[in-house]
């Protein structure tokens, strides 16, 4: 009878160390979750001299629909500056993925002329690949257009990817505001805030 006891007894503790082992990593990536949605929005103050929209998957050479709801906010936003009499430099932001026609610049810089914003104040970024190049190459290509120092920026992204953005930009020393843009339906939200919450783990270790 000793040797079945021991072997239970055994078992249950391992049952019980992996439910405590299940219970922490729980814990973490609900506490990740919250620091995810507890960013998801817009954070505007001061004057920006640039306007950064980070890119996005295409659908074909057209924006997809996330995109599509990053380009509307930052057109919403530059009408308002607009209104004020504010016209800053406008960098879109995003290289070509190998299942992509074009670079996301370009798609982007077509959409946003398509909607009457001039060409002379769109810079376009096509090199990049992930959000850190998205912000040191846009910043690399302001300066090239004669902002230098540590200029005020705008940046445009959808809601769920704001509280990296900022990690990251505090990180380069980049003065920011943001945009939140909603994703276009609930299942995308969803599963982009449950996909973020590793994404900014990975960003937090190694970017």
């Amino acid at each position: 009878m000793g040797k079945p006891v021991r072997t239970v007894r055994r078992i249950n503790r391992v049952g019980r160390v992996l439910l405590v082992l299940f219970a922490a990593a729980l814990a973490a990536f609900l506490a990740l979750e919250g620091i995810v949605l507890a960013g998801s929005r817009s954070d505007l103050h001061g004057v920006p001299e640039a306007v950064i929209i980070l890119g996005c998957k295409l659908w074909g050479e057209e924006p997809s629909p996330a995109l599509a709801r990053r380009l509307d906010a930052a057109l919403d936003y530059l009408e308002d500056l607009k209104g004020e009499g504010v016209t800053p430099l406008v960098v879109v932001s995003g290289g070509q993925g190998d299942d992509e026609p074009m670079p996301e610049a370009d798609c982007m810089a077509e959409y946003l002329e398509a909607h009457g914003v001039p060409a002379g104040q769109i810079i376009r970024e096509d090199e990049s690949t992930n959000t850190v190049e998205n912000l040191q190459f846009s910043m690399a290509r302001l300066r090239e257009h004669g902002l230098e120092g540590s200029p005020h920026v705008t940046i445009v992204s959808n809601d769920f990817h704001l509280a990296r953005v900022r990690m990251l930009a505090g990180r380069y020393g980049i003065d920011c505001s943001t945009v939140a843009a909603p994703m276009p339906d609930w299942p995308s939200r969803i599963y982009s805030n449950l996909r973020e919450a590793p994404a900014l783990v990975k960003s937090f270790l190694l970017d």
